[in-house]
Protein backbone atom coordinates (compact mmCIF):
# COMPACT_ATOMS: atom_id res chain seq x y z
CA UNK A 1 0.00 0.00 0.00
CA UNK A 2 1.49 3.30 -0.71
CA UNK A 3 1.89 6.21 1.19
CA UNK A 4 -1.07 8.30 -0.10
CA UNK A 5 -3.29 5.28 0.58
CA UNK A 6 -2.01 4.49 4.40
CA UNK A 7 -2.63 8.04 5.05
CA UNK A 8 -5.87 8.28 3.57
CA UNK A 9 -6.89 4.64 4.84
CA UNK A 10 -5.72 6.08 8.54
CA UNK A 11 -7.51 9.18 8.00
CA UNK A 12 -10.92 7.26 7.04
CA UNK A 13 -10.96 5.29 10.10
CA UNK A 14 -9.84 8.10 12.60
CA UNK A 15 -12.96 10.37 10.46
CA UNK A 16 -16.54 10.81 12.86
CA UNK A 17 -19.30 10.62 11.02
CA UNK A 18 -20.37 14.08 12.22
CA UNK A 19 -23.38 16.01 11.45
CA UNK A 20 -23.15 19.53 11.26
CA UNK A 21 -26.20 21.41 13.05
CA UNK A 22 -26.14 24.67 11.21
CA UNK A 23 -27.45 22.70 8.00
CA UNK A 24 -28.08 19.28 9.04
CA UNK A 25 -25.20 18.00 6.23
CA UNK A 26 -22.64 15.57 6.97
CA UNK A 27 -19.28 16.33 7.49
CA UNK A 28 -16.72 15.67 4.34
CA UNK A 29 -19.33 14.04 2.24
CA UNK A 30 -20.99 14.46 -0.87
CA UNK A 31 -23.56 13.28 -3.21
CA UNK A 32 -23.16 13.37 -6.94
CA UNK A 33 -25.53 16.69 -8.47
CA UNK A 34 -26.49 14.38 -11.02
CA UNK A 35 -26.78 10.51 -10.79
CA UNK A 36 -26.58 9.75 -14.63
CA UNK A 37 -23.39 12.13 -14.85
CA UNK A 38 -21.88 10.24 -12.14
CA UNK A 39 -22.39 6.70 -13.48
CA UNK A 40 -21.07 7.54 -17.10
CA UNK A 41 -18.25 8.77 -15.65
CA UNK A 42 -17.49 5.67 -13.24
CA UNK A 43 -18.39 3.43 -16.47
CA UNK A 44 -14.72 4.88 -17.98
CA UNK A 45 -12.63 2.23 -17.48
CA UNK A 46 -9.65 4.89 -16.32
CA UNK A 47 -11.51 6.99 -13.97
CA UNK A 48 -11.98 6.13 -10.00
CA UNK A 49 -14.72 7.11 -7.40
CA UNK A 50 -12.59 10.32 -6.15
CA UNK A 51 -11.80 11.26 -9.82
CA UNK A 52 -15.39 11.09 -10.87
CA UNK A 53 -16.10 13.77 -7.52
CA UNK A 54 -13.60 16.06 -8.47
CA UNK A 55 -14.84 16.31 -12.23
CA UNK A 56 -18.95 16.41 -11.71
CA UNK A 57 -20.70 18.54 -9.88
CA UNK A 58 -21.59 17.34 -6.25
CA UNK A 59 -23.55 18.49 -3.02
CA UNK A 60 -23.59 18.80 0.47
CA UNK A 61 -24.52 15.14 1.98
CA UNK A 62 -27.66 15.82 4.00
CA UNK A 63 -28.37 13.78 6.54
CA UNK A 64 -31.59 12.23 5.40
CA UNK A 65 -28.92 11.02 2.32
CA UNK A 66 -27.93 8.42 5.15
CA UNK A 67 -28.45 4.99 4.28
CA UNK A 68 -29.58 6.08 0.76
CA UNK A 69 -26.22 4.83 -1.17
CA UNK A 70 -25.42 8.42 -2.74
CA UNK A 71 -22.95 9.65 0.12
CA UNK A 72 -19.23 9.76 -0.48
CA UNK A 73 -16.56 10.58 1.75
CA UNK A 74 -14.08 12.98 0.46
CA UNK A 75 -10.34 13.93 0.96
CA UNK A 76 -9.32 16.02 4.01
CA UNK A 77 -7.61 18.37 1.17
CA UNK A 78 -11.10 18.43 -0.61
CA UNK A 79 -13.40 19.91 2.73
CA UNK A 80 -13.47 22.60 4.64
CA UNK A 81 -13.54 20.68 7.68
CA UNK A 82 -11.90 22.00 11.11
CA UNK A 83 -10.31 20.39 13.82
CA UNK A 84 -13.15 21.92 16.19
CA UNK A 85 -16.08 23.10 15.63
CA UNK A 86 -18.85 23.46 18.33
CA UNK A 87 -21.49 23.33 15.86
CA UNK A 88 -21.18 19.45 15.02
CA UNK A 89 -22.23 16.15 16.57
CA UNK A 90 -20.45 12.77 16.11
CA UNK A 91 -23.42 10.61 15.49
CA UNK A 92 -21.77 7.62 15.54
CA UNK A 93 -19.56 7.41 18.89
CA UNK A 94 -23.16 8.97 20.20
CA UNK A 95 -25.54 6.62 18.89
CA UNK A 96 -23.55 3.93 19.87
CA UNK A 97 -23.16 4.76 23.80
CA UNK A 98 -26.97 5.22 23.39
CA UNK A 99 -27.32 1.69 22.27
CA UNK A 100 -24.66 -0.22 24.48
CA UNK A 101 -26.33 1.78 27.15
CA UNK A 102 -29.32 0.51 26.75
CA UNK A 103 -28.07 -2.78 26.09
CA UNK A 104 -26.66 -2.64 29.30
CA UNK A 105 -30.15 -1.94 30.77
CA UNK A 106 -31.64 -4.67 28.79
CA UNK A 107 -29.46 -7.48 29.83
CA UNK A 108 -29.47 -6.82 33.66
CA UNK A 109 -33.15 -6.17 33.69
CA UNK A 110 -33.21 -9.67 32.11
CA UNK A 111 -31.46 -11.97 34.16
CA UNK A 112 -32.74 -9.77 37.32
CA UNK A 113 -36.35 -11.26 36.23
CA UNK A 114 -34.82 -15.18 36.18
CA UNK A 115 -33.08 -15.04 39.45
CA UNK A 116 -36.45 -16.60 40.84
CA UNK A 117 -36.75 -19.38 38.74
CA UNK A 118 -35.04 -22.36 39.65
CA UNK A 119 -30.96 -23.65 38.71
CA UNK A 120 -29.13 -19.95 38.11
CA UNK A 121 -28.00 -19.80 34.24
CA UNK A 122 -24.61 -19.49 33.18
CA UNK A 123 -25.19 -15.37 32.25
CA UNK A 124 -27.00 -14.99 35.76
CA UNK A 125 -23.73 -16.24 37.42
CA UNK A 126 -21.37 -14.47 35.66
CA UNK A 127 -23.65 -11.21 36.08
CA UNK A 128 -24.15 -12.16 39.51
CA UNK A 129 -20.15 -12.27 39.81
CA UNK A 130 -19.62 -8.53 38.21
CA UNK A 131 -21.92 -7.26 40.88
CA UNK A 132 -20.60 -8.52 43.87
CA UNK A 133 -17.21 -7.39 42.38
CA UNK A 134 -18.69 -4.35 42.01
CA UNK A 135 -20.24 -4.06 45.31
CA UNK A 136 -17.07 -5.21 47.34
CA UNK A 137 -15.08 -2.54 45.36
CA UNK A 138 -17.71 0.16 46.38
CA UNK A 139 -17.82 -1.55 50.10
CA UNK A 140 -14.09 -1.29 50.55
CA UNK A 141 -13.35 2.25 49.46
CA UNK A 142 -16.97 4.51 50.17
CA UNK A 143 -17.45 4.47 54.02
CA UNK A 144 -21.02 5.52 54.03
CA UNK A 145 -24.63 4.91 53.32
CA UNK A 146 -25.72 6.37 49.26
CA UNK A 147 -28.15 4.42 47.49
CA UNK A 148 -26.78 6.29 44.26
CA UNK A 149 -23.38 4.90 44.71
CA UNK A 150 -23.50 1.19 43.97
CA UNK A 151 -25.65 1.63 41.03
CA UNK A 152 -23.78 4.65 39.60
CA UNK A 153 -20.41 2.03 40.03
CA UNK A 154 -21.79 -0.63 38.36
CA UNK A 155 -23.35 1.58 35.48
CA UNK A 156 -20.01 3.00 34.68
CA UNK A 157 -18.31 -0.29 35.02
CA UNK A 158 -20.58 -1.88 32.33
CA UNK A 159 -21.15 1.15 30.06
CA UNK A 160 -17.31 2.12 29.79
CA UNK A 161 -16.70 -1.66 29.52
CA UNK A 162 -19.19 -2.63 26.76
CA UNK A 163 -17.72 0.80 24.85
CA UNK A 164 -14.09 -0.12 24.90
CA UNK A 165 -14.95 -3.39 23.98
CA UNK A 166 -16.01 -2.57 20.71
CA UNK A 167 -12.24 -1.87 20.33
CA UNK A 168 -12.23 -6.18 19.43
CA UNK A 169 -14.37 -6.13 16.72
CA UNK A 170 -12.50 -6.53 13.31
CA UNK A 171 -10.79 -3.01 12.15
CA UNK A 172 -13.10 -2.87 8.87
CA UNK A 173 -16.05 -4.45 9.84
CA UNK A 174 -18.42 -2.05 10.38
CA UNK A 175 -17.07 0.98 8.60
CA UNK A 176 -16.92 -1.50 5.45
CA UNK A 177 -20.46 -2.40 5.69
CA UNK A 178 -21.64 1.00 6.46
CA UNK A 179 -19.52 2.57 3.09
CA UNK A 180 -21.51 -0.09 0.85
CA UNK A 181 -24.96 1.55 2.69
CA UNK A 182 -24.01 5.33 1.80
CA UNK A 183 -22.59 6.30 5.51
CA UNK A 184 -19.42 7.94 4.56
CA UNK A 185 -17.83 7.31 7.67
CA UNK A 186 -17.82 5.26 11.05
CA UNK A 187 -16.15 5.10 14.02
CA UNK A 188 -16.84 1.57 16.54
CA UNK A 189 -15.11 2.75 19.93
CA UNK A 190 -17.48 5.47 21.93
CA UNK A 191 -14.38 5.95 24.27
CA UNK A 192 -11.87 6.52 21.33
CA UNK A 193 -14.03 9.67 21.24
CA UNK A 194 -13.07 12.56 23.37
CA UNK A 195 -16.39 14.00 23.44
CA UNK A 196 -17.51 10.84 25.22
CA UNK A 197 -14.93 10.55 28.15
CA UNK A 198 -15.43 13.87 28.65
CA UNK A 199 -18.82 14.02 29.03
CA UNK A 200 -19.09 10.99 31.50
CA UNK A 201 -15.98 13.03 33.86
CA UNK A 202 -18.02 16.04 33.88
CA UNK A 203 -21.08 14.21 34.95
CA UNK A 204 -18.46 12.65 37.57
CA UNK A 205 -17.41 16.41 38.44
CA UNK A 206 -20.98 17.85 38.62
CA UNK A 207 -21.55 14.73 40.99
CA UNK A 208 -18.58 15.46 43.23
CA UNK A 209 -20.68 19.19 43.90
CA UNK A 210 -23.66 17.30 44.31
CA UNK A 211 -22.19 14.79 47.16
CA UNK A 212 -20.57 17.99 48.69
CA UNK A 213 -23.34 20.25 49.21
CA UNK A 214 -25.18 17.35 50.50
CA UNK A 215 -22.80 16.25 53.07
CA UNK A 216 -21.42 20.04 54.13
CA UNK A 217 -23.47 22.63 52.51
CA UNK A 218 -22.19 25.33 50.56
CA UNK A 219 -20.45 27.39 52.54
CA UNK A 220 -18.65 24.40 54.06
CA UNK A 221 -17.79 23.66 50.00
CA UNK A 222 -16.26 27.05 49.37
CA UNK A 223 -14.22 26.84 52.95
CA UNK A 224 -12.84 23.50 51.91
CA UNK A 225 -11.43 25.54 48.69
CA UNK A 226 -10.08 28.44 50.83
CA UNK A 227 -9.05 27.18 54.33
CA UNK A 228 -7.12 23.68 52.94
CA UNK A 229 -4.11 23.01 53.19
CA UNK A 230 -3.53 26.33 55.38
CA UNK A 231 -5.77 27.51 57.75
CA UNK A 232 -4.92 31.13 57.80
CA UNK A 233 -7.26 33.90 56.10
CA UNK A 234 -3.77 35.00 55.03
CA UNK A 235 -3.67 31.78 52.86
CA UNK A 236 -7.04 32.13 51.02
CA UNK A 237 -5.52 33.35 47.70
CA UNK A 238 -3.04 30.61 47.54
CA UNK A 239 -5.27 27.82 49.24
CA UNK A 240 -7.91 28.68 46.27
CA UNK A 241 -5.54 28.41 43.70
CA UNK A 242 -3.69 24.89 44.86
CA UNK A 243 -7.13 23.33 45.79
CA UNK A 244 -8.52 25.03 42.47
CA UNK A 245 -6.24 23.14 40.22
CA UNK A 246 -6.49 19.65 42.25
CA UNK A 247 -10.47 20.09 41.83
CA UNK A 248 -10.56 20.68 38.27
CA UNK A 249 -7.82 18.21 37.06
CA UNK A 250 -10.15 15.38 38.69
CA UNK A 251 -12.01 15.27 35.49
CA UNK A 252 -9.68 16.34 32.98
CA UNK A 253 -7.28 13.67 34.06
CA UNK A 254 -10.64 11.12 34.34
CA UNK A 255 -11.25 10.98 30.83
CA UNK A 256 -8.02 11.84 29.34
CA UNK A 257 -6.68 8.51 30.74
CA UNK A 258 -9.60 6.55 29.38
CA UNK A 259 -9.33 8.59 25.61
CA UNK A 260 -5.89 7.81 25.66
CA UNK A 261 -5.59 4.58 25.88
CA UNK A 262 -8.31 3.57 23.95
CA UNK A 263 -7.11 5.91 21.26
CA UNK A 264 -4.10 3.86 21.08
CA UNK A 265 -5.66 0.39 21.17
CA UNK A 266 -7.49 1.62 18.28
CA UNK A 267 -4.63 3.26 16.22
CA UNK A 268 -2.66 0.20 16.48
CA UNK A 269 -5.48 -1.97 15.39
CA UNK A 270 -5.20 0.27 12.41
CA UNK A 271 -1.68 0.07 11.85
CA UNK A 272 -1.50 -3.55 11.99
CA UNK A 273 -4.35 -3.11 9.41
CA UNK A 274 -1.96 -1.76 6.79
CA UNK A 275 1.30 -4.64 6.91
CA UNK A 276 1.17 -6.05 3.39
CA UNK A 277 0.60 -10.10 3.78
CA UNK A 278 -2.55 -11.65 5.43
CA UNK A 279 -0.47 -13.88 7.72
CA UNK A 280 1.48 -11.04 9.58
CA UNK A 281 -1.66 -9.31 10.87
CA UNK A 282 -3.11 -12.15 12.29
CA UNK A 283 0.63 -12.98 14.08
CA UNK A 284 -0.11 -9.57 15.23
CA UNK A 285 -3.53 -9.15 15.66
CA UNK A 286 -4.62 -11.95 17.91
CA UNK A 287 -1.94 -11.35 20.35
CA UNK A 288 -2.43 -7.53 20.75
CA UNK A 289 -6.27 -8.48 20.44
CA UNK A 290 -5.79 -10.45 23.68
CA UNK A 291 -3.71 -8.37 25.58
CA UNK A 292 -6.16 -5.72 24.72
CA UNK A 293 -9.05 -7.45 26.65
CA UNK A 294 -7.07 -6.46 29.78
CA UNK A 295 -6.64 -2.86 28.89
CA UNK A 296 -10.94 -3.17 28.33
CA UNK A 297 -11.41 -4.32 31.51
CA UNK A 298 -8.58 -2.58 33.27
CA UNK A 299 -9.32 1.25 31.89
CA UNK A 300 -12.89 0.55 32.64
CA UNK A 301 -12.51 -0.75 36.34
CA UNK A 302 -10.29 2.10 36.64
CA UNK A 303 -13.04 4.92 35.95
CA UNK A 304 -15.24 3.28 38.38
CA UNK A 305 -12.72 3.64 41.62
CA UNK A 306 -11.92 6.71 40.80
CA UNK A 307 -15.28 7.85 40.50
CA UNK A 308 -16.14 5.68 43.80
CA UNK A 309 -12.94 7.70 45.74
CA UNK A 310 -13.87 11.32 44.14
CA UNK A 311 -17.36 10.59 45.76
CA UNK A 312 -15.74 9.67 49.09
CA UNK A 313 -13.61 12.25 49.34
CA UNK A 314 -16.66 14.41 48.12
CA UNK A 315 -18.51 13.06 51.46
CA UNK A 316 -15.83 13.51 53.92
CA UNK A 317 -17.37 16.13 56.42
CA UNK A 318 -13.73 17.42 57.40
Amino acid sequence: MSESNSQEYISHHLHFLQLDLRDFSIVDSVKPAYKTEFAQCLSEEVATQEQCLKTVAVQKCKLSDLGSGSCYAVLPEQSESKIVNPYTVNLDSLGLTVILGFLFLILFKYASKKTTSGVPSKLQCFLEMIFEFVQNTVVSIFKRKSKLIAPLSLTVFMWIFFMNLMDLLPIDLIPEFAKRIGVPYFRVVPSADVNITLSMAVCVFLLIFAFSFKNIGVLGFFKSLTLHPFNHWAFIPVNFLLEGVSLLSKPISLGLRLFGNMYAGEMIFILIALLPLWWIQWVLNVPWALFHILIVTLQAFIFMVLTIVYLSMASEED
